[in-house]
């Protein structure tokens, strides 16, 4: 549901999306989700109403992970990025910030 309300934020905000990855079928786990993380300048994060932003280069990989990551050890969904930062879960004020 979460992918869904994230593709009608980013229809609405006129934004493109250039690559979808279906996340049933392209699993990350763990060194995976972190290679695809790692080299962003930032990574923000939603979970539930809370928002946390992360900086890989200054932030521990295993808190990082724990966030990025749900209960199976896979990447959560959606994960978005846009320029050199990864945008992770999706709550509303998340996307507004990234509309903006």
């Amino acid at each position: 549901m979460s992918c869904q309300k994230a593709r009608v934020a980013l229809q609405q905000s006129g934004m493109t999306v250039e690559e979808e990855v279906d996340a049933r079928k392209t699993v990350l786990q763990g060194d995976a989700a972190w290679q695809l993380v790692a080299g962003a300048d930032r990574i923000v994060v939603a979970t539930g109403k809370k928002i946390e932003e992360f900086v890989p280069a200054k932030a521990a990989k295993d808190a990082i992970l724990a966030k990025i990551t749900g209960r199976t050890g896979n990447l959560r969904a959606p994960a978005l990025r846009r320029g050199g930062t990864f945008y992770i879960g999706y709550n509303d004020a998340l996307y507004s910030l990234i509309a903006s």
